[in-house]
């Protein structure tokens, strides 16, 4: 379905990230795993993915800067030669009530979540528009559907992360290019483990559990491939019926 594909994944070392990764590589697109992880974190998770039998490089890189990007990005173009799908993963938490919350910890979340990921569209724009052709897939989340309390960094970011989506689908869709938005629910990961044994949490998600990071790489994969060649500016929630 992706043979002769190169997928950027961000915050690919684990979680859905990793799934995403996986999920794509099984379907034969080579990988360009992006974090700020350890290298032997990263070159762990770039194992699993190349014992599928496809092209891994990892690169090391804070996409909140923009800087780091930049060079991390002309590395990746050099390295692949191109890029026809890009997915804007990478994310942090830093929750606490407004009236805790500081500063750093609102901007911080900010910069990774939002501003991370317009950097790495900025820079595989013109790549993708001379091209005619690419897939950008931005994880959101259903926090930034309905807000969250305690999460008004978290929620704000994955709202933005929405503009983001529907402004890029607009200005590229002429040019071949898709922009879209996942939005997760609860997903069983390492940044929801204090959430995974609440079972008052679980009794307001209508299928009744956590999500798994699999099922998000799934929907991922439907839209980095042909099939949705037709769908942009779409925020496309998986969260077990938690926001109908």
């Amino acid at each position: 379905m992706l043979k002769g594909k190169v997928a950027v994944v961000t915050g690919g070392s684990q979680g859905i990230g990793l799934e995403i990764c996986k999920k794509m590589a099984e379907n034969g697109a080579d990988i360009a795993l992006v974090d700020i992880c350890a290298p032997e974190k990263a070159q762990a998770a770039a194992d699993t993915i190349a014992a599928l039998g496809v092209t891994v490089r990892t690169y090391q890189c804070n996409v909140a800067d923009s800087a780091a990007v930049a060079d991390t990005c002309k590395q990746i173009l050099a390295d692949f030669g191109g890029v026809d799908i890009l997915v804007n993963n990478a994310g942090i938490t830093r929750d606490n009530l407004i009236l805790k919350m500081s500063e750093a910890d609102f901007d911080a979340v900010i910069d990774v979540n939002l501003k991370g990921a317009f950097y790495m569209i900025k820079q595989f724009y013109r790549p993708m528009m001379k091209k005619k052709y690419g897939k950008i897939i931005n994880i959101s989340s259903v926090s930034g559907l309905f807000g969250n309390a305690g999460q008004a960094n978290y929620s704000s970011s994955k709202a933005g992360i929405i503009g983001l989506t529907k402004s890029t689908a607009k200005e590229l869709a002429a040019r071949g290019v898709t922009c879209n938005a996942i939005a997760p629910g609860f997903i069983a990961t390492p940044m929801t483990t204090s959430f995974q044994e609440n079972e008052d949490l679980k009794k307001s998600i209508p299928c009744g559990r956590f999500g798994k990071p699999e099922e998000v790489a799934g929907l991922a994969l439907f839209l980095a491939s042909p099939a949705s060649d037709y769908i942009t500016g779409e925020v496309i929630r998986i969260d077990g019926g938690m926001a109908m």
